[in-house]
């Protein structure tokens, strides 16, 4: 096996990795479903600002760090990403702990057509008929619920908006993703400690208190969150995004399961004709993207002839 097959296959492990970690992310949020969002919440900033900070001077990126707090343009930038990063964060466990999970894979399979539309308007990226065609059909989506139920899917969209402003954020900063995160983290840190001490008032807010079992388990809120960021990471490196684009459906599909099967949210008609409508405008989508990639490589296999 070559260097580049052995990097290739690499690459596909990890992303497989990062999006399964991601799909049943939701099982560990029920374990401790009887904990409050907003306290479940601070656990995950604490732990993963630690386990972020432990990450980047294990990989000795700290002269990134130095140098990125330095500029005061990011640093406000990412006060800016971190605060769309609370808001998705928060929002992912509320509708997990309160049986929203289905919502919450509709907003992911929503997040990838959602970053297609942002990168029209913001970053002047030109879409192909297919690809316009469907937006369009996902939009029609959506439609379909307000029309039906006389509401549109809130927490789906809200998902896919916040997740997606975040990386259109994030896109433009070329910036090391985990000094970022760190940097972003730590941006929540003072809130979430203050938030803690003064306006946590449950039985499981002083950790002496609590059994090893739990305090184990509200510390595993930094692996969870930081763990697929290292496999997405280190797929990114080795994987070109459109092929790293494939496999991002994973994760909502493993939630569209959970939901269904295991947590037997119900599923409503109405909201299978708006899940039917998105996967196929993400099939046409991933469909077309995949033609267009084997046409520029037809193109450029052309050219090496030529020349």
């Amino acid at each position: 096996m070559t260097s580049t097959n052995l990097n290739e296959r690499n690459g596909v492990i990890n992303a497989v990795s990062a999006y399964l970690l991601w799909g049943l992310a939701p099982i560990y949020f029920k374990l401790i479903s009887t904990i409050s969002a907003d306290e479940i919440m601070v656990h995950r900033i604490i732990w993963s600002s630690l386990l972020l900070l432990i990450v980047v001077v294990l990989s000795k990126k700290w002269q990134i760090l130095i140098q990125t707090i330095k500029q005061p343009k990011v640093i406000a930038k990412l006060a800016l990403s971190a605060s769309f990063l609370l808001v998705n964060w928060f929002l992912f466990i509320w509708a997990i702990n309160n049986n929203h999970l289905l919502d919450a894979s509709l907003g992911y399979f929503i997040n990838p057509l959602f970053s297609v539309a942002l990168g029209v308007i913001f970053l002047g990226e030109r879409l192909r008929k297919m690809q316009k065609f469907a937006v369009a059909l996902a939009l029609a989506g959506v439609l379909i619920q307000l029309v039906a139920l006389g509401s549109l899917p809130v927490i789906s969209l809200a998902l896919a908006g916040t997740f997606g402003i975040y990386g259109l954020l994030r896109k433009k900063m070329h910036l090391d993703s985990f000094v970022g995160l760190l940097i972003e983290s730590s941006m929540m840190l003072p809130l979430a400690l203050i938030y803690w001490l003064l306006f946590v008032d449950s039985s499981t807010a002083n950790m002496f208190g609590n059994s090893a079992n739990l305090n184990m388990l509200l510390m595993a809120a930094g692996i969870i969150t930081t763990a697929p960021l290292l496999c997405f990471t280190a797929a990114a490196k080795r994987l070109t995004l459109s092929t790293l684009g494939f496999f991002q459906y994973i994760g909502p599909s493993i939630m569209f399961v959970l939901a269904t099967f295991y947590y037997q949210e119900a599923l409503q008609t109405e909201k299978l004709f708006t899940f039917a409508a998105i996967w196929l405008a993400l099939i046409i989508y991933s469909l077309d993207s995949l033609q267009a990639r084997r046409e520029r490589k037809r193109e450029k296999q052309k050219l090496s002839l030529n020349v």
